[in-house]
């Protein structure tokens, strides 16, 4: 697939840019796409939910009642879960949601994403470009000029800039990442992927 490349003012340049079949046209696999994301989403988990179980209940130890002749069920403890302020059962623990994925699997996971983003005509290449200062207006301009303002966008770039990051990072509905720390999920969350040119190159190392 061959794209032609836009500068940040949103017009087309004389150049274009030949994008790999082995990474944006490939045959997509959606069970790998479904674990590369069900991995991502359970490592943001925190895992530090929890409840009190009845021997971490601070309440009376005294029987209520005697135990037998009241014609109800026996009843030794107000930290029992039946009364209200007593503790929980098999309430929720601290716990760690992560798991393990083969990297094999977390590639094709990138390359289906990518190849329907491609399908879909939703992959851009820009310019490489770098702002003088961290300006959210200068981030909006550049979104405005590509008719992607109202649109989630992730943008990639070869390597980390301070001052594009720290632009885009107060508009909510774009994200700023690299080529090496690009994800499946924020592929297919994104409606459009900006790619510069120098990105475009860094995929392909990663990827291949």
């Amino acid at each position: 697939m061959e794209l032609t490349i836009v500068n940040i003012s949103g017009k087309k340049t004389s150049k274009k840019v030949a994008l790999n079949d082995a990474i944006f046209g490939i045959e997509p696999n959606d069970h790998a796409i479904y674990l590369d994301c069900k991995q991502f989403l359970a490592n943001q988990r925190q895992g530090t939910h929890k409840s009190k179980e009845r021997a971490e209940i601070h309440r009376t130890t005294k029987k209520l009642k005697r135990q037998k002749g009241t014609g109800g069920a026996r009843a030794g403890s107000m930290k029992s879960p039946i009364f209200i302020g007593g503790g929980r059962v098999f309430g929720p623990r601290p716990r760690d949601y992560s798991f393990k994925l083969n990297k094999k699997v977390k590639q094709l996971a990138r390359k289906s994403a990518l190849t329907y983003k491609a399908k879909e005509e939703g992959i851009m290449v820009l310019e490489d470009f770098h702002f003088d200062a961290p300006k959210t207006k200068n981030y909006s301009e550049l979104l405005k000029n590509l008719n992607l303002s109202d649109k989630k966008t992730i943008l990639v770039l070869a390597e980390s800039n301070k001052n594009v990051y720290l632009s885009a990072r107060n508009l909510g509905k774009t994200i700023v990442t690299t080529a090496s720390e690009l994800t499946t999920y924020d592929v297919l969350n994104a409606t459009n992927v900006l790619l510069t040119e120098g990105s475009v190159k860094e995929i392909e190392k990663v990827l291949n």
